[in-house]
């Protein structure tokens, strides 16, 4: 039940121009609502996202902007009509924290497509008004609609990620059944989504090929995360062996480069979803028409399967590959992250670095 009446300061880390450079910032959240949930943030993970917004890559970043929309922690507060979470439970938010709750997608549970538009985390416009506050900070308040429950036995550092990273691939693996034990999976570029798609396919049941530029990443990939086959994608000669071999391709890579390549793996009817974001998406019309093949985009899910692919990480101990960095080396984090130095994901300890 709430008891304050008053927001308490939030401190947190803020960029403050394109520069992107994140330092101390201290500022004020809305009180405790009705159906408000207020955790105290343990952990927030570094998406590429974070670079993004922080760098005003697309026009409309409003600064001072405190980044960071995989966040987990633990209750401290929910408003009296909150009756799904408690002081003390475990929850995370992900990249979104409102929505019109009235439209079909949102009745549906799929509340990312809002016809109105999902406000963001981090750099959305809020109902009040306010500019909403991301996760690189000590609280944060969110509608209760907006929290998952994770599991007391699951690592929070390691829930985490699951909040984009994860989620960004488990939904479209659920929505293209991509899910059937036996079937072929490929899986092309190895970072923080990469090598949660290889995790949930090796779940599954599948089959599962990790195409990479890097040489480097062959031994993890096989290895650490569990891939049936890793393929440098340069090389045409191993790049012609496969085919028409495989049933599904999740492309997870942002760089530029050929889709006609991976649709040519494809089997007759096989479907390709992309979640990166290239510059652009060509393909000869060919590569599509001839097999029957689909070529599908997909972003984070829905507040339902957000939840069920956390529990389906708990009950099946599937955990993100993780490095846990204090506040204090956000900066170099996030340069690291651009240079492609990390295995597989930031994640920044709040609870112990955040004073």
């Amino acid at each position: 039940m709430s008891t304050e009446s008053v927001s308490e300061d939030c401190i947190g880390w803020a960029a403050r121009d394109p520069s992107g450079v994140l330092s101390p910032y201290t500022f004020s959240r809305r009180v405790v609502g009705y159906d408000d949930v207020k955790l105290k943030i343990t952990h927030c993970g570094i998406c590429y996202a974070d670079v993004i917004w922080t760098r005003n890559k697309q026009g409309h970043s409003k600064y001072p902007l405190v980044p960071g929309h995989e966040i987990v922690g633990i209750v401290k507060e929910v408003g009296n009509n909150v009756h799904r979470f408690k002081v003390g439970d475990h929850i995370g938010v992900g990249t979104y924290v409102n929505s019109c709750r009235d439209c079909e997608y949102c009745n549906d549970g799929l509340e990312v497509h809002c016809s109105k538009g999902a406000i963001l985390t981090f750099d959305g416009i809020d109902v009040d008004g306010t500019i909403t506050k991301g996760g690189y900070s000590s609280y944060i308040v969110v509608h209760e609609r907006y929290c998952y429950r994770i599991p007391a036995n699951y690592p929070l550092a390691s829930a985490a990620p699951l909040l984009c990273a994860g989620i960004t691939v488990y939904t479209p693996m659920m929505h293209h059944k991509m899910n059937q034990p036996g079937k072929s999976l490929g899986v092309v570029g190895l970072g923080g989504l990469g090598h949660m798609a290889v995790k949930f396919g090796k779940a599954f049941g599948l089959n599962v090929t990790v195409f990479s530029t890097s040489i480097s990443k062959k031994e993890e990939a096989l290895n650490v995360l569990g891939a049936d086959k890793f393929v440098v994608s340069s090389d045409q000669e191993q790049i012609r062996a496969l085919a028409k071999s495989l049933d599904f391709i999740v492309d997870t890579a942002s760089g530029d480069h050929s889709f006609d390549v991976y649709l040519s793996l494809l089997k007759t009817a096989g479907i390709l979803v992309v979640v990166g974001f290239p510059s652009e998406i060509k393909f000869h019309p060919g590569s599509l028409i001839l097999g029957m093949k689909t070529i599908s985009g997909s972003i984070t899910g829905g507040t339902k399967e957000t939840q069920e692919m956390i529990d389906f990480c708990a009950a099946n101990k599937i955990y993100p590959e993780i490095e846990v960095v204090p506040i204090q080396n956000a900066n170099e984090a996030i340069e690291r992250l651009i240079k492609r130095d990390v295995k597989y994901r930031f994640v920044i300890d709040i609870e112990n670095s955040l004073k």
